[in-house]
Formats: structure tokens, C-alpha cells, sequence
């Protein structure tokens, strides 16, 4: 038993050392070289201060703004530590329910635009935390967004074309914009006007 039991727990200890201390080591450290804003969240910082993650999606509800597509976290809005969907099928009534006030509170946001509103401005994600929304979601709340700033509706639909992230190798997933770079470009538009 003594002859089987050593080599049992020298291989443990060594396998412990590999796979539990020397390769999540090597991949944290490959992470942080290769991928350094990602490794470290994708912090937004304005003033030195952290203001949100291109990763996670942000609330926004002032007319002046972007909004995000819904979140379906709890007990609170874009909680990364509630990351879930909503788990509401299709014939669901709550999922109606829910949809049918979100196209009520755009639809009260901008009266005056009669085009038709992009799903992912009233769906959840599987995650509930995207931090990004269509370019027919941005194109869709521009006029808003460029009324409430006092600024041409032409130099808004600009900046969204220039956050507009290209799919990669130009066909893989589909054109997205990130709404808190967005929103930041915004504010940023809105320094150097005055």
C-alpha cells in the first residue's frame, strides 16, 4: 500500500502545481501582454475616473443619449454579476408585456419618428449585458438624440458611422456600435462646442 500510495501523491502534488498554479499563471500572464485592455476589463476612464466597460452595457434614459438594448439582469440593470437572460419564450405573455412598453417608451422618447424600431431596442440579450446596439438601432435614435443636444442631425449620424464597429475580416457577425463610446464622443462634441 506505502509503495502505491507515495508515487499516487507526488503525481497530485505535480499535477496540482501544473494545472492549478503554473498554467492559470501562464495563461493570465499570455492574457495581459497579448490582450492588455481586455485582461483588464476594457475600463473607459474620463479624468482618471473610471466610467463604465466596453464590455458591459450601461443604463442610459436621458433624451440626450444613446440607450442600450434592454437588460434582462436583477435586481438591477447591466449587473455583470446577474448576467442572465430572462428566459421568457416567445408566447410568453411577460415577454409581450415587456416588449410592448419598451416600443411605448421609445415611441413617447421621439414622437415625430415613424420609422420602424429595431428589435434589439426592445429585446433582451441571452446575457442581458450588451454593451452595443445595431447601426439601425443608433440610426433609429439619432434625430432624438441630435434634438435633445441642439446639434445637426448630420453630425451625429457622422459620429455614429465613425464608432460603427465593421465586422470582422470584414463578414464575420454584423456592423455594431459600442453605446457608452458613443455617448462619451457625445459629451466630448458637447466640450469642445462650448
Amino acid at each position: 500500500m506505502k509503495s502505491a500510495l507515495r508515487p499516487a501523491l507526488v503525481l497530485f502534488g505535480a499535477l496540482t502545481l501544473v494545472v492549478g498554479v503554473l498554467y492559470p499563471m501562464a495563461v493570465t500572464g499570455i492574457g495581459k501582454l497579448a490582450f492588455a485592455d481586455q485582461a483588464a476589463g476594457s475600463l473607459v476612464e474620463r479624468g482618471g475616473k473610471p466610467v463604465g466597460s466596453t464590455l458591459i452595457g450601461q443604463s442610459f434614459s436621458a433624451p440626450g443619449y444613446f440607450w442600450g438594448r434592454p437588460s434582462a439582469t436583477g435586481p438591477m440593470p447591466n449587473n455583470a454579476a446577474g448576467s442572465a437572460g430572462s428566459n421568457l419564450g416567445p408566447l410568453n405573455p411577460a415577454l409581450a408585456d415587456a416588449v410592448t412598453g419598451r416600443i411605448a417608451a421609445l415611441k413617447a422618447a421621439d414622437p415625430t419618428n415613424q420609422a420602424a424600431i429595431p428589435v434589439d431596442l426592445v429585446t433582451a440579450s441571452a446575457s442581458g449585458l450588451d454593451p452595443e446596439i445595431s447601426v439601425a438601432g443608433a440610426r433609429y435614435q439619432a434625430a432624438r438624440v441630435a434634438a435633445a443636444r441642439k446639434l445637426p442631425l448630420a453630425r451625429v449620424e457622422a459620429l455614429v458611422g465613425q464608432h460603427t464597429i465593421r465586422p470582422a475580416l470584414g463578414f464575420l457577425g454584423e456592423a455594431r456600435v459600442n453605446v457608452l463610446k458613443l455617448n462619451l464622443a457625445l459629451d466630448a462634441e458637447a466640450v469642445a462646442n462650448h
